[in-house]
């Protein structure tokens, strides 16, 4: 056989097989979600858009997402394990057709891997977070129930990062009296749709040092970003004029908890019983001087909410007390109690976040690579909601009676079983299979209060325990 046939029939070969992988592969789980939300052609247009150099080979930026994505959810997430799935076809409907792919020479170094990580434009990797948090939004709302106003559920945490000269100086550790800390610390805020899970683009700044910032500031940049007419739920750290404030002005609705001391000098006295009292909320002379505010306040001296005050006791027995709640809707007081009520399933979403997605701390050398990782393990977190949710329409449950981390688990247990089935039928009886997986995994319904209250110990990220010696 001359070899111009052979090379020929090789190359129709591979476009034939590409192009039945492609058709055929529709009904697997995440990876179906991410190429049908994220096709080849967004990442054309968003490059032209930016103006950025289109990357030619095997590791294209729409490989290289994913399989950042695959790292941050898989157990042992390294770059080794991510490179022997694509050089084991795993992600060939991601491939373009270049040479390397057609002659199957796609080697095991993490070389090339670890540069086009690098090279990623970080731009890039920001417009494509938020293309696929609207994508996905738009489908999850068109499965579930109409809502009239989206709720987001508001809260914040603090994530490590790796000891690099660059981090440290964006990022300053913490310090007392006794030195400087090891770790850079970030601070980052993350608003949670509470009907569907799916995690809002994170917001993020210093912990420690001049530059530091804080959550009220942080949550003000991060609800100008939800869809408009939104109902936003904050606990105490948010129950302040600012964040009513940016909500008011941003066309939100807001339900914030506040203090006794400011529902007191809201009310203008004592509240001596449960009520719903409508107010007008007025900025004092100390708000706006709070850490990671500017010099002068974001409103004008004039500023004021109209709203309404609703004071309740909450709990059994004996261990009664009072709960002081400002809304700006116009929902029922037991509605807007019940409402802010699941404002604690934000702390699992993060929890999810932090463990299961394994952003508790960050293995990034430099700035820019460690926001490209933030981002990245949000949207593989969203994908993961998504699944959730279509399981929890099918079983007629609430998405949050489910476990995201068992949820994780089967999908990434499950979703190679479904690349392999030969037929379409096959491959959709396993996905039915998997979503129906997906819908068990409930979490428990407790009928009592813990025996032990709910503590969470360090994980000892404390080395190295020798300070430095002073000269």
């Amino acid at each position: 056989m001359p070899l111009s046939f052979q090379a020929d029939f090789a190359t129709r070969t591979f476009y034939v097989s590409y192009v039945l992988v492609m058709a055929c592969l529709d009904s697997a789980p995440l990876f179906s979600l991410y190429r049908q939300l994220a096709p080849a052609a967004l990442f054309r247009l968003l490059q032209q858009e930016l103006d950025l150099k289109r990357r030619v080979g095997i590791y294209t930026a729409r490989v290289v997402i994913w399989m950042m994505m695959m790292q941050r959810l898989q157990a042992r997430g390294t770059l080794a394990s991510s490179v022997a799935q694509l050089a084991g076809g795993r992600f060939d409907p991601l491939l373009s057709p270049c040479k390397r792919v057609q002659e199957r020479k796609i080697g095991l170094s993490t070389g090339g891997y670890c540069q086009a990580r690098q090279h990623l434009p970080k731009q890039l990797v920001d417009r494509i977070m938020n293309e696929l948090l609207e994508r996905l939004r738009q489908r999850l709302l068109e499965s579930g129930p109409g809502l009239a106003q989206r709720v987001y559920l508001l809260d914040g945490s603090s994530l490590q990062l790796e000891h690099e000269p660059e981090l440290e100086q964006a990022y300053p550790p913490a310090s007392n009296q006794h030195g400087k800390s090891h770790w850079p610390v970030i601070r980052i805020v993350v608003l949670h749709d509470m009907e569907t899970g799916l995690a809002e683009r994170p917001y993020w700044g210093p912990f420690n040092g001049r530059k530091a910032v804080s959550e009220q500031a942080l949550a003000g940049r991060a609800i100008t970003h939800v869809p408009a007419g939104s109902v936003i739920i904050g606990d105490r750290n948010f129950g302040i004029f600012a964040t009513a404030y940016g909500a008011q002005e941003a066309g939100h609705k807001a339900i914030v908890r506040l203090t006794a001391v400011r529902a007191k000098r809201l009310m203008g006295g004592p509240i001596a019983r449960e009520g719903d009292y409508p107010v007008d909320w007025r900025a004092s002379r100390w708000d706006g001087r709070k850490k990671g505010w500017q010099q002068a306040p974001p409103w004008p001296a004039d500023a004021s909410i109209a709203g309404r005050l609703i004071a309740t006791l909450v709990g059994r027995g004996q261990h009664k007390q009072w709960l002081y709640l400002f809304t700006t809707t116009s929902l029922p007081a037991e509605e807007v109690v019940a409402l802010y009520g699941r404002r604690w399933q934000i702390e699992t979403d993060l929890r999810s976040l932090k463990q299961t997605v394994r952003l508790q701390r960050i293995c990034a050398r430099s700035e820019e690579m460690m926001e490209k990782e933030l981002l990245v393990a949000v949207m593989a977190y969203n994908l993961v909601r998504a699944i959730m949710f279509q399981a929890a329409q099918r079983a007629q449950i609430d998405p949050r009676q489910l476990s995201f981390t068992y949820a994780c688990n089967i999908v990434l247990d499950t979703y190679p079983e479904i690349l392999s089935a030969r037929t379409t039928k096959q491959q959709q009886q396993k996905l039915d299979r998997m979503i129906d997986l997906v819908a068990r995994c409930r979490l428990p319904q407790r009928k009592k209060r813990r025996s032990y209250p709910r503590e969470v110990w360090g994980h000892g990220y404390r080395f190295p325990v020798r300070r430095r010696e002073k000269n």
